[in-house]
């Protein structure tokens, strides 16, 4: 088992590192969304981000590395998202479910990608624990956003219990994901089953 992590953004020094990972990352949600976990192989997104194979391996270890390091990147967008305005909603509840349900439409909008991401996410070990705690970080800042509203300061580190919080919810939130990408629950299921856990863990 691999302990190597792969190359962070703020581990690349140069503007053209930067562009790298990133067209490499885009391959992999192109490749992703076209035919879910098992179009994205490594010499196909090589040669889509116009790098070489060897340089690939150098950024992203393995296959689980480069799609835990996508499903990062989707929450950006989701975290940028949640950023630019207000979440609406009167409790911390309503903002999170808010927050939840609009991510998992935009999941469910591009079946194969969300299934690529969250079987990657699922068959991730230890050797991929920071990509994953990057994924853990995105999560607990985008929720403990909308836990705290208007109150939220930028940057702030989250307390004890709002990682604790942010934790659960991701894990049901992930949980609920799974189950409709593996077509045990439908889309409204999922809804409610988020509602649910969100309101009874923020009563």
């Amino acid at each position: 088992m691999t302990t190597t992590n792969s190359l962070a953004l703020e581990e690349l020094g140069s503007a053209a590192q930067r562009d790298r990972r990133r067209r490499i990352l885009d391959a992999t949600i192109e490749l992703a969304s076209r035919g879910g976990f098992d179009a994205v192989q490594m010499r196909a997104v090589a040669e889509k981000a116009d790098v070489a194979l060897g340089t690939l391996y150098r950024y992203f270890p393995s296959k689980i590395h480069l799609l835990v390091s996508a499903l990062a990147r989707q929450f950006e967008d989701t975290q940028a998202m949640v950023v630019r305005r207000p979440v609406p909603g009167d409790t911390p509840a309503d903002r999170v479910i808010y927050v939840l349900k609009r991510a998992t439409r935009g999941m469910q909008g591009d079946a194969h990608l969300t299934e690529a991401l969250t079987r990657a996410f699922m068959f991730a070990d230890a050797s991929v624990a920071t990509e994953i705690h990057v994924v853990g970080m995105q999560l607990t800042t985008m929720l403990t956003r909308a836990i705290h509203g208007e109150e939220y300061v930028e940057g702030a580190q989250p307390s004890e219990e709002d990682v604790l919080i942010a934790r659960v919810i991701s894990d049901v939130w992930l949980s609920a994901l799974v189950s409709w990408v593996t077509g045990r629950s439908s889309a409204e299921e999922v809804s409610e089953h988020i509602e649910a856990a969100v309101r009874l863990v923020l009563r």
